[in-house]
């Protein structure tokens, strides 16, 4: 039987937050969603939407209360700016878990220009230690679960396996002896957004080390799907879409692409390795890290939450054998290697009993049932991406068929 914990879910209202807050509390945990409502605010400056029709947080809440029985309770509030307030909810709930997922959280986004490089940092540094702050302040015996990314190791091909957080390293001292020292994996962002993830990792070690605070860090790959057992209850339910150049996953944008039409953009030569794991194993992830709280022993507890890597060209190839689309290379907009590999550690999930979705599996049902049904509602001029990572870049364009292809 599960323990039943108060949780508090800092961005539940985004892409993987909801789903992991309708996934706990169908588990029976009681769940609070703090959220700022930001990410429906930047599709609204974009001129983006999700493909798939997004509810009102009201109209979410009333139907998951319909369909279960089960209450989701909701604050609006800003972490990164609302300090006090903060502290009134979390004194108030005194929670046995935080789950957070209050970051802006797109590469793309953060390298779009200065503001939003200033925002991101802003948001992501300022929420991530105001919640580290605020449950030492208040002195909670709480669980820190955060969602990072496999972006801060980088994508440069070191030729060996990624650990789950923490390396073994050996230094000679002035004795001749040889010590060794545990240190964080180090870190290689490749944006703002992975900067600012990595920028995390010291705040969590420091808390960890000096507060005895429990944290759990997930670096998770890119996630793929858009339902969960969940969300499929009810279309009011269902999750985001995002197939936008800035938000849009690169599965997401070749499914969306192959729907209406257009070619799969690659960019560069696709030799760029990415780690995958769907939505519905990223609910299981949080939900096993949530029953599994760490030790108080002064270090984080690093999960790498991926279950598959695969090329960029590799993904489009499987994309367009099961939809007929073209395949199109064009300028990557990205600073970063042409071509890597990527050997990733994920023992710890699987030894807990992780059962992946894999793509061959499940990328049929998401053509047809997600990207097909919508398809209607896609702004084509919004798929591709023209977010560059320096100056003397620009967005990639290609020839098809003597057609000029953004």
């Amino acid at each position: 039987m599960t323990h039943v914990q108060e949780i508090i879910i800092v961005g539940g209202d985004g892409f993987c937050g909801w789903p992991t807050a309708l996934h706990l509390s169908k588990l029976g945990h009681k769940i609070t969603i703090l959220d700022n409502m930001s990410r429906r605010d930047i599709d609204t400056q974009m001129g983006a939407d999700s493909l798939t029709p997004i509810a009102s947080m009201e109209d979410r809440q009333a139907a998951w209360k319909e369909k279960t029985g089960l209450t989701i309770n909701f604050e609006k509030i800003d972490v990164a700016r609302e300090y006090d307030r903060l502290t009134e909810i979390m004194a108030k709930l005194r929670p046995d878990t935080i789950i957070h997922f209050g970051e802006q959280r797109a590469a793309p986004y953060s390298m779009k220009g200065v503001s939003e490089k200033r925002y991101t940092v802003d948001n992501n540094i300022s929420g991530t230690h105001n919640l580290l702050a605020a449950s030492v302040a208040l002195d909670l015996d709480v669980h820190f679960v955060h969602l990072g990314t496999m972006g801060v190791y980088g994508y440069d091909d070191d030729g060996i396996e990624i650990p789950e957080g923490y390396l073994p390293v050996y230094i000679p001292g002035d004795n001749n002896k040889i010590y060794q020292r545990d240190i964080l994996y180090p870190t290689n962002p490749g944006s703002v957004y992975h900067m600012t993830k990595s920028m995390d990792q010291l705040l969590f070690q420091f808390y960890a080390k000096n507060d005895r605070l429990r944290v759990t860090d997930l670096h998770q790959g890119i996630v793929w799907g858009t339902q969960t057992d969940e969300t499929k209850l009810d279309e009011r339910l269902i999750n985001r879409f995002d197939y936008d150049g800035d938000y849009g996953t690169v599965l997401n944008r070749f499914l969306m692409q192959a729907v209406v039409g257009h070619p799969l953009t690659v960019h560069g030569t696709g030799g760029q390795t990415r780690a995958f794991i769907h939505i519905q194993d990223t609910v299981k992830c949080l939900a096993l890290a949530v029953a599994n709280p760490p030790v108080r022993d002064g270090k984080v507890a690093i999960l790498n939450q991926m279950t598959e890597t695969h090329t960029v060209r590799s993904l489009a190839k499987l994309v367009a054998e099961t939809s007929g689309a073209e395949v199109a290379n064009v300028d990557n907009p990205r600073n970063e290697a042409a071509e890597n590999d990527l050997r990733v550690s994920n023992k710890t999930f699987i030894s807990l009993g992780l059962k992946p979705v894999t793509l061959a599996e499940g990328l049929m049902e998401e053509t047809q049932e997600i990207a097909g049904k919508y398809a209607y509602r896609c702004l084509h001029n919004m798929i591709p991406c023209v977010s560059t990572w320096t100056d003397n870049q620009r967005p990639g364009v290609v020839q098809i068929d003597g057609q000029q292809v953004a």
